[in-house]
């Protein structure tokens, strides 16, 4: 994936150093495009090892509508699990827990887990509930995928997780905020559009993410597969990053390995972990780095 070393080292001839809401500071640019056929294989990074399992489980949670963490908990995910704990020591019911204990408690209490696991009206809710005056609500990720089927050529096949007036109850307003489809000779593409686009930690997660979600559709619509267009807004990398990327830059990548979805499966909703198999997945090791919170 030259696409995204290429990032990384536009970041670093290019950028500047900006102040962040989490005190660490970046080295940031402003507007950047990669493209990604998907016909060339998955689109998943070989130059460090991305834990494919929190991509799928993540995608599925969003699928499912749910804002809640015990789900990513349940199933081993825990790129979720900073934000509800920050959140968590800061109330009267917080005594001095570790993260570990926390995310045990999500795990085993069922009534801990819906006061403490909540993130508020996040992605899923805003893809499959997005909220208007009056109360009404519209199911956006259903409705994209009813109009691909029936008015292919329309310029709105859009999913939109930016919900101004809920964003003060999200515990971290949407980063990947609206994705866009195209269908053009029986093809799928889709574009993303991050306003806030963490290249090291983040971005080797939304690629394969927003990858995934279009093949996905494009098989419930019967539909071939087009390009994954990535665009990004703030793209910067972390300060406690850079020794990181510099790593990463020294290593070649390796060829693509390749998804397989259970062709089985004719709704977004059906889909399990169990139907996707990774094929010729061969990265090098894996590079660590925090998250700022």
């Amino acid at each position: 994936m030259k696409q995204y070393l290429d990032l990384l080292e536009h970041i670093l001839d290019k950028g500047e150093l900006k102040t962040d809401r989490t005190g660490t500071g970046t080295k940031s640019t402003f507007g950047y495009q990669m493209r990604f056929d998907l016909n060339e294989g998955f689109p998943l990074l070989t130059t460090k090892k991305v834990h494919l399992k929190s991509v799928i489980q993540e995608l599925l949670w969003f699928i499912k509508g749910d804002t809640n963490i015990k789900y990513l908990v349940d199933n081993g995910v825990r790129i979720w699990n900073e934000w509800p704990y920050q959140i968590f020591k800061k109330s009267d019911d917080y005594n001095n827990e570790t993260m570990k204990e926390f995310v045990l408690k999500i795990k085993n209490d069922d009534a801990f887990a819906k006061k403490h696991g909540e993130l508020g009206p996040v992605y899923g809710k805003q893809w499959r509930h997005f909220e208007g005056p009056n109360g009404l609500f519209v199911d956006q990720l259903q409705e994209v995928i009813e109009m691909i089927k029936t008015n292919p050529s329309s310029r709105r096949l859009i999913v939109n997780s930016w919900n101004p007036p809920l964003i003060p109850e999200m515990a971290l307003p949407p980063c990947h905020m609206m994705f866009h489809f195209y269908v053009n000779n029986n093809k799928l593409s889709c574009q993303l559009y991050q306003r806030s686009a963490d290249t090291f930690l983040g971005i080797p997660f939304n690629i394969p993410s927003y990858a995934l979600l279009t093949m996905m559709i494009a098989q419930v619509c019967n539909l071939e597969l087009g390009d994954f267009v990535h665009t990004l807004g703030d793209a910067h990398i972390y300060n406690d990053h850079l020794e990181q990327v510099d790593l990463q830059l020294t290593r070649n990548p390796k060829p693509l390995p390749n998804m397989i979805l259970n062709k089985e499966i004719k709704n977004i909703e059906d889909f399990k972990y169990e139907d996707f198999t990774l094929e010729g997945y061969n990265p090098h090791p894996l590079i660590k780095g925090k998250v700022s919170v």
